[in-house]
């Protein structure tokens, strides 16, 4: 099990050597703010890389930019700037 903290919020992530019949789910994402455009493409562009890209970054109405993608080890994570 480790511990870590991003921007001031507490983490902590565990894995199991167990075989379970679950894996990560779009359901529960990662949201994060982002300060920048340039923050915003290069955060989506890296955690986009070998991963799935669910909702493309653009404008959906209730931001200013916005994209949902899936890491290469299937962590959900939703990228927002409101600039």
């Amino acid at each position: 099990m480790g511990r870590f903290t991003l921007g001031g919020a507490g983490y902590r992530a565990t894995d199991s050597r167990l075989d379970h019949k679950f894996a990560f789910t779009p359901a529960v994402s990662v949201f994060v703010e982002c300060e920048s455009l340039e923050e915003l493409e290069k955060a989506y562009a890296t955690l986009s890389d070998g991963g799935t890209e669910l909702m493309p970054l653009g404008d959906y109405g209730f931001s200013t930019k916005f994209g949902w993608t899936e890491d290469l080890y299937g962590v959900s994570w939703q990228l927002n700037y409101t600039g």
